[in-house]
């Protein structure tokens, strides 16, 4: 690129705070390059964007990539925003609508069935834990903030993946980006079968599927739109959930997911579950 770039700064005494600023602005200016009609970009269209040699992109990218900053895509090797932006954004999220609108729900969740009551949203990949209700018992499962399923066969991934066009999972699936171990034609047509069940029923379960000690069980929370926006959880070691108690433990979280929906004014969809 002919003449100055915002990325070149003269080497003289008083360049060294100017350049922290500018690679600070140049990091920034790749982060903002992301959006929500454009999640994921490719080196060349970010550099485009902003302005910026190739180079110095990839060189910012990496820098962004080894702090979670950025992810890139195993398939398509573009980029896309990292769950470390929901890691630094952790103040805010008290201001976020659903995790306020949950918060007393999942107290009470987690008085109801003695386990661990938490709240997931969903990054076009995994479900993301954005606040939890820690269960009372010494023995438990927790569910940390930033804790993230990818797994095809979480609670929580059913109850997104549920409510997906079948070809949008089934992309997800086979491309990897949702984990489904033992993939096959077969297998994919029935795990589709499986979210169908789950979205009529109005729960997910994984029973010990991802981990033989602890047992899932997540309900999807609704917009105004009817969009699945959230899936509140509760997670708990097997040995306390049997499986006969299982349809119980299921009616009441999708009873307190029902609460969250009405909390926040949405509404679930006439259709599709």
């Amino acid at each position: 690129m002919a003449g100055n770039t915002t990325d070149e700064i003269p080497d003289n005494g008083a360049a060294g705070s100017g350049r922290g600023m500018t690679v600070l602005r140049n990091g920034i200016g790749v982060l903002r390059t992301f959006s929500v009609d454009e999640p994921e970009l490719g080196v060349t269209e970010i550099a485009t964007r902003v302005g910026l040699h190739k180079s110095t992109v990839s060189r910012i990218l990496a820098t962004l990539e080894q702090d979670g900053l950025v992810e890139r895509d195993p398939g398509s090797r573009r980029f896309r925003l990292g769950l470390g932006v929901i890691a630094m954004a952790g103040p805010l999220l008290a201001d976020l609508d659903v995790r306020r609108a949950a918060y007393p729900v999942l107290q009470e969740l987690s008085h109801r069935t003695g386990e661990t009551a938490a709240l997931l949203v969903w990054n076009g990949a995994e479900a993301v834990c954005v606040e939890q209700v820690a269960s009372r018992h010494e023995v438990k499962h927790s569910t940390p903030l930033g804790t993230r399923y990818q797994t095809a066969a979480s609670s929580s991934v059913q109850v997104f993946l549920s409510r997906l066009p079948s070809e949008r999972v089934r992309a997800l699936v086979t491309s990897g980006a949702v984990v489904h171990p033992g993939l096959s034609d077969a297998a994919v047509d029935a795990y589709l079968l499986r979210l169908a069940e789950s979205a009529e029923r109005g729960y997910a379960v994984n029973y010990g599927e991802t981990s033989v000690e602890e047992v899932g069980v997540a309900a999807p929370v609704f917009d105004h739109r009817g969009e699945a926006v959230a899936s509140v959880l509760v997670s708990a070691p097997r040995f306390r959930v049997s499986l006969e108690g299982l349809p119980v433990l299921g009616e009441t979280v999708r009873e307190s997911a029902a609460q969250v929906t009405a909390r926040l004014g949405g509404r679930r969809p006439t259709s599709g579950g």
